[in-house]
């Protein structure tokens, strides 16, 4: 049995037109700084595209896909529970959409960002002062919009 890192170095020495036209807009970091990998495994599934920072699985699916609504469900529900968030796409919306797709990623990506913290500043006497400078509360929780959950467009 040929083993999953194995398997995926062949599958990345073969992309499909989709998978190499993604990948030249996600490689070397061109997505805001967001450091991508191709067919990266995570459990027991490889995935086409990971940001492994922000926990975020890309799948690009062909029209076989149409017809494995189930096997695809199970499949993110696992790369779920790894703490994973799965977009999936249509390849033709790879070649037809482009820009839309790297919309919904980068907001995918941007929405998990970490608060920026700064440290506190050190006390200098009494002790009353604060812990934390205005500068490291923080921000108001955005909630992920559903369709950028595990979903299709």
């Amino acid at each position: 049995m040929v083993e999953q890192r194995d398997f995926a170095r062949q599958l990345r020495g073969n992309p499909t037109d989709a998978e190499r036209a993604l990948w030249r807009q996600l490689r070397q970091r061109q997505l805001n700084g967001h450091k991508f990998r191709r067919q990266h495994a995570v459990g027991a599934y490889i995935v086409d595209f990971a940001c492994v920072e922000r926990k975020l699985a890309v799948e690009l699916d062909g029209s076989q896909h149409a017809k494995m609504t189930n096997y695809d469900a199970t499949r993110t529900r696992e790369l779920e529970a790894q703490g994973f968030r799965v977009l999936r796409f249509w390849n033709n919306d790879v070649f037809g959409n482009m820009d839309g797709i790297l919309t919904v990623i980068l907001a995918a990506l941007e929405a998990t960002l970490p608060p920026t913290l700064t440290l506190p500043p050190k006390p200098t006497g009494g002790g009353d002062e604060k812990r934390c400078v205005p500068s490291c509360q923080s921000p108001p929780q955005r909630s992920i919009p559903y369709f950028l959950r595990s979903h299709r467009i």
